[in-house]
């Protein structure tokens, strides 16, 4: 699989540990940055992250900062971006069986490297369960388009 990975100054330790561990596990990873722990700010890293995806040149991205709230806030501004922040294990299965995420963000200073590899291991092998969470996502998709704002069509 086709990785974009990013992080501002706060995720960069991680981020040098995902990569790694995302190449042993035979996955070809684009580093889209930050590549130092000098103070940077995350939303043009995280919207690059995200247009990889869109863009088809990863599968799949991860964007790492502090907590990873900001990160997610960031990429989900890319259309077709559907981005979870997701420090924890149910978070991250959940995140790709009922939303189909495309970007999982976590928070270097919240997750270890131990659950944080235990998390994207999780987050790229669960698949999307489709079925009655196809509507919800194609919604999502209506909202981001600038359709069924503020109503409930059924």
């Amino acid at each position: 699989m086709k990785i974009a990975i990013g992080a501002d100054h706060a995720g960069f330790r991680l981020k040098q540990h995902l990569v790694q561990v995302l190449k042993d596990q035979g996955h070809e990873v684009e580093d889209l940055g930050t590549h130092s722990e000098e103070s940077v700010d995350y939303p043009a890293i995280s919207a690059a992250v995200g247009e990889a995806v869109i863009e088809g040149r990863a599968d799949r991205g991860i964007m790492l900062g502090g907590s990873g709230q900001g990160e997610q806030i960031a990429a989900n501004k890319v259309p077709g971006v559907r981005a979870s922040l997701c420090n924890d294990l149910y978070t991250a299965r959940m995140a790709r069986a009922h939303n189909d995420a495309n970007v999982l963000t976590m928070g270097a200073r919240i997750v270890a490297e131990g659950l944080a590899e235990e998390i994207v291991t999780l987050w790229l092998t669960t698949p999307f369960d489709g079925g009655r969470h196809e509507p919800r996502v194609a919604q999502i998709a209506d909202i981001e388009n600038g359709h069924g704002l503020g109503r409930n069509d059924g």
